[in-house]
């Protein structure tokens, strides 16, 4: 045994068996011992060969000892056994296979269930009681260490429910190879060296003198009774003759008396001894023509092997033939999931040009009413200079665009998306992706920059701090329980916005000291927006106004149309995007509602603010896949930007620029 299997056989079972030593010529002696028989001895190399050496013994009245492992327990009292005349020892049956169960060794599966029949096991010395399960008292069969570091039987550690020794919940954890190996090292008697005893209880044996007399190790039990002289056999020419003993099976088959002709199987009625065998054969009529049947025979095989191809042959092409008539049905369900589907995209067309139409319809009427209205001088004259123009496309997002950001220092452009990545675009010279800020294990939904640092916020619930200048990642904070909608800085904090909850953070440095929890939020809170001291919060009809020096709620303004999703603040109005498609305008004076603007069919995403000296401008992102521009001066769309292919998400203006980012994974640049 290796040093490794010592080491992890002494902390499982407390110790190696009192097995012999090799001694200084790497040659181990193991001798059976006993007062009344010839020993038989071993000689291990150090290759690990064994060869043996019998001596027969002599005859003699052989008593049991059935064997028990409390013998050797100091706190388990001996039990009274009769004298024995005979080192061999006695003891149950472990199973009934040719060799010993042990799963790490002889790998026997283990849902497979044991013959009933009962084998016998007789060793050639006392067995160690470091090899005997503490649970039925026989030497370990298929040895396992449970939780609680003992070694029991499998089978005794599946039916015990709690360890005899310390009373803890027994539960097999891996197999212990070094006991099993230890076992496999025990000498015991060939099985057809045994027979019952005469003590009437069954599955004890003992040494039969007469049977077998070579001892042989448990782990090479089957090759030697394999091929044991003593083993029974029957004659292979006649079922009823007697049963003998496989070394007396040549004798036998001299002078049996039912030998059969060879050509027996072609018609042959001969049946006799071997002398009258041999005369038969120079008169057999069939052996002259045995070379014919002998190729006849070879041709029948063939035939049989090609017919048993051809059967191989049919099985798999009816096999394959199974499994293209289950493509087929697959296919066909398929081909009707498609045509189901093609109905419904040709149903939901249908209904996008009849909304379409709707929203050209509404076009020309808003058309018709800002005619009027310039015809009647309300409007003053027209300025060309004002119509907005899609100018060019950032192309590089693999999802959609949720939120945009951009640093004016710089004239960066940060994108953030479904594709968990940010992407930072220069907007001023080369107008292509410098680098892509990978961080996130969610959907980047809110940017925020606070001097020269980046905040994101992701569907992950964190929030991640990065570096402007180098453009690396600095710090990352778990920042709420759930996902991190909304992103906003102002004296020195930030606010993140999630479920019914606003996190204040104190900015110190790369860290976010978390200041305060505002409370009393009725659902997710999607928009917040900071204006001189005052930060103002959307969630579920309600916008909330709170006074960033104090951190209390000064105002609340009641809306409809469902829950918030932009909030734009101008020098004379707060402006929300609501769900159900309407824009509400209040006076930031007086807080009461002056106007709802309408055009949007779908919800109202995103809202941005461009101010002049001479008027200020909102634009309106929507899923509806437009952007509108209001003149607040009025309150009326004076201009409708169609050029993406889905939802409009996320708005961004810089320098007179207007940045929209949209379903469609692309990010488009907006100027007049």
């Amino acid at each position: 045994m290796s040093s490794a299997k010592s080491a992890r056989y002494n902390r499982f079972s407390g110790g190696p068996a009192n097995l012999p030593s090799p001694d200084s010529s790497g040659i181990r002696m193991e001798t059976t011992f006993g007062p009344t028989f010839s020993t038989v001895t071993t000689i291990t190399k150090a290759d690990g060969t064994s060869t043996y050496k019998q001596h027969r013994r002599t005859p003699s009245s052989s008593s049991t000892l059935a064997y028990s492992p409390r013998d050797e327990e100091d706190s388990m009292p001996p039990i009274n056994t009769p004298r024995r005349s005979d080192s061999a020892i006695s003891v149950r049956s472990l199973h009934s296979e040719s060799s010993m169960s042990l799963r790490s060794t002889f790998s026997l599966p283990e849902e497979e269930e044991e013959p009933v029949g009962v084998e016998p096991l007789v060793f050639a010395e006392q067995p160690s009681v470091k090899l005997c399960c503490q649970l039925c008292c026989n030497v370990f069969k298929d040895p396992v260490i449970t939780t609680c570091g003992h070694t029991f039987c499998r089978r005794c550690a599946l039916k015990s429910e709690k360890c005899p020794v310390d009373n803890a919940k027994l539960t097999v954890v891996v197999n212990n190879i070094a006991v099993a190996e230890q076992i496999g090292e025990l000498f015991i008697h060939c099985r057809h060296g045994c027979h019952a005893a005469g003590t009437g209880k069954p599955g004890v044996f003992e040494v039969d003198p007469r049977g077998c007399p070579f001892t042989i190790k448990l782990s090479a039990r089957k090759d030697h009774e394999s091929s044991c002289d003593y083993r029974p056999v029957r004659c292979p020419n006649n079922p009823s003759c007697p049963p003998l003993l496989k070394m007396n099976l040549e004798a036998h088959l001299k002078e049996c008396e039912h030998i059969k002709c060879p050509h027996s199987k072609y018609g042959c009625t001969f049946i006799g001894n071997q002398d009258t065998y041999e005369t038969h054969l120079e008169t057999c009529r069939f052996e002259g023509l045995k070379e014919f049947l002998q190729q006849t025979d070879d041709r029948f095989h063939e035939m049989h092997v090609a017919l048993a191809q051809k059967d191989q042959e049919i099985a798999f092409l009816r096999s394959m033939l199974g499994k293209l008539s289950e493509k087929i049905d697959q296919l066909e369900k398929s081909l009707e999931l498609k045509f189901d589907v093609l109905d419904e995209n040709q149903s939901k067309l249908s209904e996008d040009l009849m909304e379409f139409r709707r929203d050209a319809s509404m076009l020309n009427d808003e058309l018709s009413h800002i005619n009027a209205r310039l015809n009647m001088g309300i409007l003053g004259s027209y300025d060309p200079q004002q119509i907005f123009k899609c100018k060019g496309t950032f192309v590089g997002h693999q999802g959609p665009v949720w939120c945009l950001c951009v640093y004016s220092m710089g004239d960066l452009l940060f994108s953030g998306s479904s594709d968990k990545t940010i992407k930072v675009w220069d907007t001023c010279t080369t107008y292509k992706c410098q680098k892509t800020l990978e961080g996130h294990d969610g959907i980047v939904l809110a940017l925020c920059i606070q001097g020269c640092k980046l905040y994101s916020g992701s569907a992950d619930c964190t929030i991640i701090v990065w570096d402007i200048q180098n453009l690396q990642k600095v710090n990352t904070i778990r920042a709420h329980d759930n996902p991190v909608c909304t992103l906003v800085s102002s004296h020195n904090m930030l606010f993140s916005g999630s479920l019914k909850a606003i996190k204040v953070w104190d900015i110190v440095g790369t860290e976010l000291k978390l200041k305060k929890e505002l409370t009393g939020l009725n659902h997710w809170v999607r928009a917040l927006v900071a204006a001189q001291s005052y930060l103002y919060s959307g969630s579920y009809q309600t916008i909330k106004i709170w006074d960033i020096r104090t951190l209390d709620c000064i105002h609340v303004l009641q809306t409809s149309g469902g829950s918030v999703y932009s909030i734009a603040v101008t020098n004379h109005h707060i402006v929300c995007g609501t769900y159900e498609n309407l824009i509400h305008v209040w006076d930031i004076e007086s807080k009461e509602q002056v106007r709802t603007l309408t055009g949007h069919v779908g919800t109202v995403y995103a809202l941005a603010v461009i101010s002049t000296p001479d008027q200020t401008k909102v634009f309106s992102a929507s899923y509806d896949r437009s952007l509108r521009v209001w003149s607040m001066d009025n309150m009326i769309c004076t201009q409708t930007l169609l050029r993406h292919q889905g939802s409009v998400t996320a708005l961004a203006v810089s320098r007179g620029r207007l940045f929209s980012g949209a379903v469609d994974s692309t990010v488009k640049v907006w100027t007049c």
